[in-house]
């Protein structure tokens, strides 16, 4: 019996799992959510302005629970607050913000490295390219359906 449909969907749900585990333990370290870290990340990395909508979109998580994670941020001082009724601005880190950015990818960078042990470059470029490949397949199949 084929069980790729069980192996993909324990293994992607494993890795989920344990990733979420540690993102939140980390940063629990400044009092954020780990779902925030990813969030540092992407604004601390973007090349040009990005929107709350925007970080959304490229997380692929819910536009309220960005924009409960950019108010929290917003009061603790790590993103600019937005200009008076500018719900569309352009999201920018604070000085504090990009240095708590910056340890946090040390981190981040440091929990790969450890995942990854034992994986050659080439091995580990041709999982992110399947899973790219992937995410892009099953993107799809949810916007157009699947053949009956």
């Amino acid at each position: 019996m084929n069980r790729r449909f069980e192996d993909f969907s324990t293994i992607m749900f494993r890795i989920t799992h344990y990733w979420n585990k540690l993102a939140t333990e980390e940063m629990k370290v400044y009092n954020l959510k780990g779902g925030y870290a990813l969030y540092l990340l992407i604004l601390a990395n973007c090349e040009e302005e990005m929107t709350a909508a925007t970080l959304a979109k490229i997380c692929g998580r819910d536009k309220a629970d960005v924009s409960r994670a950019i108010s929290t941020m917003q009061k603790r001082e790590i993103i600019e607050p937005f200009s008076k009724g500018a719900y569309r601005a352009p999201l920018r880190l604070t000085e504090n913000g990009k240095q708590l950015a910056e340890k946090i990818q040390k981190r981040a960078d440091l929990a790969l490295a450890l995942a990854g042990e034992g994986l050659e470059e080439e091995k580990r470029e041709a999982m992110y390219e399947s899973l790219s490949a992937i995410v892009d397949n099953l993107k799809r199949l949810t916007e157009e359906g699947i053949e009956r």
